[in-house]
């Protein structure tokens, strides 16, 4: 490889520098980048408790058959046709299964959760709430960054931002130059500022119009949580949440390479797969863990209210699949289950009736794929009826 050199250090040719963010993403590069992002990017550290708390179960084997689009499918299909490398099954707090087909994984790798971070962030949010460190959802963004009054998100709440109905920005297309979420990921990188994106962004609908999923609404999430609490995203996180769970190990957040360096809020959280599980048994329980209240009762009920008719599920429009609804930083489904997402196929998938907790982490070849999201969610559901005994046809 070539490169041009200036007064301070070495860069690349532009032709790798303008294409470092689609190799890092694209197979077969990604099953290695998604478990060592670590090597790739300046990080902070998610520090873990001093008590370990181990996953109580015996993890065994899970025989079952999913049904999608016509054809009865085994988990080791969804594995191989959904490129799985990280799968944790817990029911009632038990690890009942667990599997890590990814060529680089295993139960101490920690996984790039993409925007599944989104959900942690929200977490957050409402454990500032209860602190009284945010007064309410309904303050301004300007109530806590006033360098972002005379932009498009001016006017919106912490509420519009948490429904992904700021009416800022466009439809996040990855594969489009010069859409918002593609210059978001080159200030990532280091071309440019990430807070130069989002002041820049448009308004496109007046708040709370309508849903339209965006990066840049969860990353001002972020920077409002941090103005708010006096602290980086990572402490916050590291202080709040991730020390009382018991985890495995630390987590980090990937932090931008432009400077201010930041933490991407809706995007750059990784953690162990297990680790991931414990977030998703604090949402199915309650908040609760081993009697102590983590995240407040009344923010994890928030992800459940359903009646919101912009964000019902199927009412989502172009960027939203017809399966699911939104609430909170979630993916609302039919029968009270939730999921966070990350691109490329990460899930934190809960079913709280059931007391089913499902992870599952992948290197797509794309961002987003429709038909690997519809087969997943199938399978996932299957598991679901087969641990709580329900019918499949209920949870279809």
């Amino acid at each position: 490889m070539t490169s041009v050199i200036d007064r301070n250090h070495v860069q690349p040719t532009s032709s790798w520098w303008e294409r470092q963010g689609d190799l890092i993403m694209r197979r077969p590069f990604n099953e290695w980048t998604f478990t060592h992002m670590n090597w790739l990017l300046p990080t902070e550290r998610v520090a873990r408790g001093a008590v370990h708390r181990p996953l109580p179960g015996r993890p065994g084997p899970l025989e079952l058959t999913y049904t999608f689009d016509g054809r009865d499918l085994s988990l080791d299909d969804l594995h191989r046709r959904t490129f799985t490398t990280a799968f944790v099954v817990l029911h009632r707090g038990r690890v009942v299964h667990e599997a890590y087909p990814g060529r680089f994984a295993g139960p101490r790798a920690r996984f790039q959760l993409f925007s599944l971070s989104k959900s942690l962030t929200s977490m957050l949010v409402g454990i500032a709430l209860a602190e009284g460190a945010i007064g309410s959802v309904t303050d301004r963004v300007t109530d806590y960054r006033p360098d972002f009054a005379g932009t498009a998100y001016e006017a919106a709440t912490l509420a519009d931002l948490l429904a992904m109905s700021s009416g800022v920005g466009d439809i996040e297309q990855w594969d489009v130059p010069g859409t918002d979420i593609k210059r978001f990921e080159e200030a990532c990188l280091g071309r440019g500022s990430v807070a130069d994106v989002l002041r820049s962004a448009r308004r496109t609908a007046a708040p709370g119009e309508r849903f339209n999923y965006s990066t840049l609404d969860a990353q001002l999430i972020g920077w409002v949580l941090e103005a708010a609490t006096g602290r980086s995203l990572a402490r916050y996180a590291a202080d709040r949440l991730w020390s009382r769970i018991g985890a495995d190990r630390d987590a980090y957040y990937w932090l931008s390479r432009s400077r201010p360096r930041t933490a991407i809020g809706g995007g750059s959280f990784n953690a162990t797969a297990r680790d991931v599980a414990r977030l998703g048994l604090l949402m199915a329980h309650d908040g609760m863990l081993d009697g102590r209240q983590i995240v407040p009762s009344d923010w994890v009920r928030r992800t459940e209210v359903r009646d919101v008719p912009g964000l019902a599920i199927g009412a989502l429009g172009p960027s939203g699949y017809d399966h699911y609804g939104y609430a909170n930083q979630w993916w609302t489904l039919d029968g009270g289950a939730f999921t966070g997402l990350g691109v490329h196929g990460q899930y934190l998938f809960v079913d709280p009736a059931a007391d089913v907790v499902i992870v599952k982490c992948a290197a797509w070849p794309t961002e987003d794929d429709p038909e690997r999201d519809r087969e997943t969610i199938a399978a996932l559901r299957a598991i679901t009826a087969r641990l709580s005994g329900r019918s499949a046809s209920l949870v279809a």
